[in-house]
C-alpha cells in the first residue's frame, strides 16, 4: 500500500516544455492492432494477402530425334575398292530371288514372254516404216502358213536292190562364181518306189515327201526314160 501510492500514475506524469513524448511500444501496436481484427472480422480478412496462384509446370518437349539418315551420312563412309563396288552395283541390279517352277510353268512364261517382245518387235518396224514414209503405215497382214511347192529333181536310178527303195543320181552342173569353170557335182538321194518300177539305168523324176524312213525323203513321180 506504501509503495503504490508513493508511485504516481504514468497518465498524471508531468511532463517538462522540452521533453519529447516517447512513442508507444511496437508491442503494443501490433497486440492492438490483432485484438482490432479480431473485434472486426472484416477488416482483417481485407488485410491479409490473398496468396498468388501457382504457375502450372510447362511441359517439357523432349527433343526430337534425328533421322537415321543424317546419322548414317555422319558416320564415315569406308572406302571401297572398285572390285567390291562392281560387285555392289551388280547385286543391286540382280533380280530377286523366284520360287521354285515346274517345267510347265518355265515354258508358259518363255512362250509370254517370246509372245511379248515379238509384239513389241512389230510395232517398232510399224514406227520405223511411218517414220521413212512420212505418214501411217498399216501393219502388212500375217501370212496365211500352208504347204509350200515341194522340190522336184532328176536323176539317174543306181541301184534298186532294196525293196520299194530306188538310189537316185542327181548330176548338178555349174559355172563357178570366181574362176568361171564348169564345175560338176553329183549327189544320191533314196527315194520310195511303191510298185517297183524303176531300175538300175532309168531317167526318173521324184518329189520331196514326208519321211518315210531313216534315210528315204523323197518319193518317186515317174520313170521318163528306161535304161536300154
Amino acid at each position: 500500500m506504501t509503495e503504490e501510492s508513493s508511485t504516481p500514475p504514468e497518465d498524471e506524469t508531468p511532463v517538462a516544455p522540452g521533453d519529447e513524448v516517447a512513442s508507444p511500444d511496437p508491442v503494443d501496436e501490433e497486440t492492438d492492432a490483432s485484438s482490432v481484427a479480431q473485434n472486426d472480422p472484416d477488416d482483417a480478412s481485407s488485410s491479409e494477402a490473398e496468396p498468388e496462384p501457382e504457375p502450372e509446370p510447362e511441359p517439357v518437349t523432349e527433343p526430337e530425334a534425328e533421322p537415321a539418315t543424317a546419322a548414317a551420312d555422319a558416320e564415315p563412309v569406308a572406302a571401297l575398292t572398285p572390285k567390291q563396288r562392281r560387285a555392289a552395283a551388280r547385286a543391286a541390279k540382280a533380280a530377286p530371288a523366284r520360287a521354285a517352277m515346274t517345267v510347265e510353268e518355265r515354258v508358259a512364261e518363255r512362250a509370254e514372254v517370246r509372245a511379248r517382245k515379238a509384239a513389241e518387235r512389230r510395232r517398232a518396224r510399224v514406227r520405223a516404216r511411218a517414220k521413212r514414209g512420212g505418214g501411217a503405215v498399216e501393219p502388212t497382214p500375217p501370212v496365211s502358213v500352208g504347204r509350200g511347192r515341194p522340190k522336184l529333181r532328176q536323176g539317174v536310178v543306181v541301184s534298186d536292190k532294196p525293196n520299194k527303195t530306188i538310189v537316185v543320181r542327181i548330176d548338178v552342173t555349174r559355172r563357178h562364181q570366181r574362176y568361171e569353170k564348169i564345175v560338176r557335182s553329183s549327189t544320191t538321194l533314196h527315194a520310195h518306189d511303191e510298185r517297183n518300177e524303176a531300175g538300175a539305168g532309168d531317167k526318173v523324176s521324184i518329189v520331196e515327201s514326208r519321211p518315210l524312213s531313216r534315210t528315204k525323203r523323197w518319193r518317186l513321180v515317174e520313170v521318163l526314160e528306161k535304161a536300154r
